[in-house]
Order: C-alpha cells, then sequence, then structure tokens
C-alpha cells in the first residue's frame, strides 16, 4: 500500500506488531457503509464511472455477505480491516476496485467507521439501559407499601419505602441515557473529507456523504478532525458511569444477601456454591460486575493517556484507542444485560425489611422536626432529641418506649401525638408525602416512571 517509496519490504516482526485485524475486524459491517456511500458520492462528481460504482457497491456487498457467513479470510500482513477489505474488493472487480480509496485516507476513513460504529453502540446501550429501567421498575410495583430501612454511612438512618429506593436506580440510569443522548449527538458529525489532516483537492461533496450516511453535521477543521477521539473519551466516560451505578447496585445486592442482612433471596441459577464448603451459596454476578467496574475505568484511563501528549494531526498511538473502547462496551453491556436477569430472579424479604426499621433510633429526625414544627430552633431541638436518645441508650431501649411523662421531661412541647409521629408508618408519611400517604406519594412517581418508559 505504500507504493515506490520504500525499497524494502515491511519486516514480519513489524507488521506483527503494528497489526489491528485481529480486533478491528468487527468494524466491518461499518467500513463498507462508508465505503458504499464514499463510492456513491465519487461517481457523483465524476470522480469515478457510474459501473465503476455499481463494480464497487457490489463487490462491497459480496465481501459484507462472506464476512457475514464467516468465510472471509483476514489477513494480517494487510494489519487492518480497511485494507482487508480493500485488497479483497481489488482482487475481485480488478483496477476499480483500487479508485476506491481517491479522495480519503485511512485517517478519516478509521474516525468514520468508528464514528458510525459507536453511533449504533449508543443506541444499544440506552435500549439496555431502558430495559434495566424497567426491571426495576417491576420490582417497584411489586413491593409498593413494603419498608425497609435506609442508610447513610452503611448505618441505618431513617425508614423508607422500597420501592423509593428502587426508583433511585430508575433515576441514575436516565441520567445515563441522557449523557448517551448528548454523546451521541457529538458522534455524529462526519469526519470523511479530511483525508490525511489536510483535506483533498479533488471536487468531493461531503454533504452528500453526510446525508447518505445520516450524519447531523460536518467536521470544521481537518487537522482537528484527523486527531480526534473526544467522542470516544467520551463514549468511556458514559461508560464508566454505567458500570459505577451497576457497581454500587451490586454492592448493595451482596450486602443484602448475606446472612447478617438477609433482605433478598437472588434465584440459584444466578448464584454459585463452593467447591469446599457446602452450605455456601455466593452472589457471584454482582462480585463480578463489581470487578469488572476497574477494567471499564481502566479503558479510560488508557485512552486518556494515550491522547495526552498528541499532537497535531494523525498519530499512529490512536490505534491504541479501539480496544479500549470495544473492551468498556462489551463489559457495560454484558453488566447491563446480566442485572436485569438478576433482578427479576431476585425477592425481597418483606418481613425482614420491615424489622429492620425497628432500632437505632430511626424516627430520631422525625422528633426534632416535630420539636421545629413547634417553633423550637432546629439546633436546640437537634440537642434536646440527642439528650433523649442518650437516655435509651443508657436504659437500652427505643424512643417509642419512653412514657410521654418522660418525653415532657426533655421539652413541654412533646404532645400524645409525638407516638405517631415516632412510628415507622408515621415517619415515612411525614417525609415522603404530600397530602396523602407515602404510598400513594411513591405510586404517583411509579405511575410517571412507568408511563416514561412505556410500560403496560
Amino acid at each position: 500500500m505504500w507504493g515506490g517509496r520504500f525499497a524494502e519490504a515491511t519486516a514480519a516482526s513489524v507488521e506483527a506488531y503494528s497489526a489491528s485485524i485481529q480486533y478491528d475486524a468487527r468494524l466491518y459491517h461499518h467500513d463498507i457503509m462508508g465505503s458504499k456511500a464514499h463510492a456513491r458520492m465519487l461517481a457523483r462528481q465524476g470522480l469515478i464511472t457510474a459501473e465503476e460504482c455499481m463494480a464497487i457497491v457490489q463487490g462491497l456487498s459480496e465481501i459484507e455477505a462472506e464476512i457475514d457467513r464467516g468465510e472471509f479470510v483476514f489477513k494480517p500482513e494487510l494489519e487492518d480491516i480497511h485494507m482487508n477489505i480493500e485488497k479483497a474488493l481489488t482482487d475481485r472487480i480488478g483496477p476499480a476496485g483500487a479508485k476506491l480509496h481517491t479522495a480519503r485516507s485511512r485517517n478519516d476513513q478509521v474516525n468514520l467507521d468508528f464514528r458510525l460504529y459507536l453511533r449504533d453502540e449508543a443506541d444499544t446501550l440506552d435500549s439496555l439501559l431502558k430495559g434495566l429501567q424497567k426491571a426495576f421498575a417491576r420490582k417497584a410495583r411489586k413491593y409498593l407499601g413494603t419498608v425497609m430501612p435506609g442508610y447513610t454511612h452503611l448505618q441505618r438512618a431513617q425508614p423508607v419505602l422500597l420501592s423509593h429506593h428502587l426508583l433511585a436506580y430508575v433515576e441514575m440510569f436516565q441520567r445515563d441515557r441522557d449523557r448517551l443522548v448528548g454523546c451521541r449527538e457529538r458522534i455524529n458529525i462526519l469526519p470523511l473529507g479530511a483525508a490525511a489532516m489536510a483535506g483533498t483537492g479533488l471536487p468531493i461533496d461531503r454533504q452528500f456523504v453526510a446525508d447518505e450516511l445520516g450524519f447531523a453535521g460536518i467536521t470544521a477543521n481537518s487537522m482537528d478532525t484527523t486527531g480526534d477521539r473526544d467522542f470516544a473519551l467520551e463514549m468511556l466516560f458514559c461508560l464508566n458511569l454505567i458500570q459505577i451505578h451497576l457497581s454500587r447496585f451490586s454492592e448493595e445486592l451482596v450486602l443484602w444477601s448475606s446472612k447478617e442482612f438477609e433482605f433478598i433471596r437472588i434465584g440459584d441459577r444466578y448464584c454459585t456454591g463452593s467447591s469446599i464448603m457446602p452450605q455456601k451459596k455466593n452472589p457471584d454476578i454482582p462480585e463480578l460486575m463489581r470487578g469488572k467496574t476497574g477494567r471499564v475505568t481502566g479503558a479510560l484511563m488508557a485512552l486518556l493517556m494515550t491522547v495526552k501528549g498528541l499532537p497535531l494531526t494523525y498519530n499512529r498511538d490512536l490505534q491504541e484507542d479501539k480496544e479500549q473502547v470495544f473492551d468498556a462496551l462489551d463489559t457495560v453491556k454484558a453488566s447491563l444485560s446480566i442485572s436485569a436477569e438478576l433482578l427479576e430472579n431476585t425477592e425481597f424479604n418483606v418481613e425482614r425489611l420491615r424489622a429492620a426499621t425497628i432500632g437505632g433510633f430511626m424516627t430520631a429526625t422525625d422528633l426534632a422536626d416535630y420539636l421545629v414544627k413547634r417553633n423550637m430552633p432546629f439546633r436546640q431541638a437537634h440537642g434536646v432529641v440527642g439528650r433523649i436518645v442518650a437516655l435509651c441508650q443508657e436504659r437500652d431501649c427505643e424512643l417509642v418506649d419512653l412514657s410521654l411523662t418522660e418525653l415532657r421531661r426533655f421539652s413541654e412541647l412533646i404532645e400524645a401525638d409525638i407516638f405517631e409521629v415516632l412510628s415507622v408508618d408515621g415517619s415515612i408519611n411525614s417525609r415522603l408525602s404530600a397530602g396523602g400517604t407515602a404510598r400513594i406519594r411513591v405510586e404517583e412517581a411509579l405511575n410517571r416512571v412507568e408511563q416514561q418508559l412505556e410500560m403496560p
């Protein structure tokens, strides 16, 4: 492919070291898609004949079908997916195949392929995220009204509804979906036409190619275009946040499935045992998901380090972009898919969840709010409740175990209605309701989520 510049053939060791076909072969569909649009543009501009264009498009379709069937033989000495396809095309249709590379470089060609690929992957990720949101919404509907302890610092804090907790993840994954929308918009810009780095002197029509491939715009600066991998870095960042959200959920599944919590029962098909301890049932899937977060984060760090010191424009270092992105995409897509299955096959221990809301002075904040509503300054109320808690700790009892007389020793603002405030249900209603019960408020939120997700 180097023409007449070199007097010696490339060393076999260099071919092996620099080849990327072992991983960029997955871009074949998008490479062929881009090449077909490029060929049509060349014919439209009179740079190749209509007959040559037809031969190129037909030849590319045949090559694509061979790859689909697993019959195509990729050659490492041809380095990458672009040259493997171009060489096969030229062997198949003759000189017309050699005209396909007119007015383009592998520099803008790989940028195009990568953008087309990531645009499709963004759509796939959105679908997987939506499916996982639906799984959370179904669980929230099933356990509507179930109470559980909410935590801060992994310490029991205040009683909440399980559905409220589950819907928190719906919000996390919605932010992930929203980020992908913006990422996709910045991916969906045509780079082809930048050529090696300074454009081409041939009369090409970039807008025609953009329209053919469904791009929303065209890159403005050829020097920026060929060296740009911001879109890949942004995709990796989006993938990182998705995987981190999955890791947080995984951590809760690991904790909740332990004997110390016993909040959930994960289906046997989604757990493993021990090779030595017969009684074990291990939550390996959420543990693996938590562990795989490191490799996704590592992919982002690797590509950041690749691009951090690169001068304009294209440098061969950028060949190191795809493996990182491919691995992160594969990991996150698999994690999203298995998470939805895992959640569908997880049951919550309703009785254990409610029992866990008893103890730990979880309604202490409600008592402070009660005093504030009676015009006591919050800091003073905070101190009063703190002293009541200290008394309970001395007696090894809970707030509701104290009599009204004992409570009034700390403040005469406390009346008989305090015991409703100190109850689990009263606590939840005081914080989550707006003129109704907490269940109604959370159900309203759930209805909104189900409508947004187009659930029946």
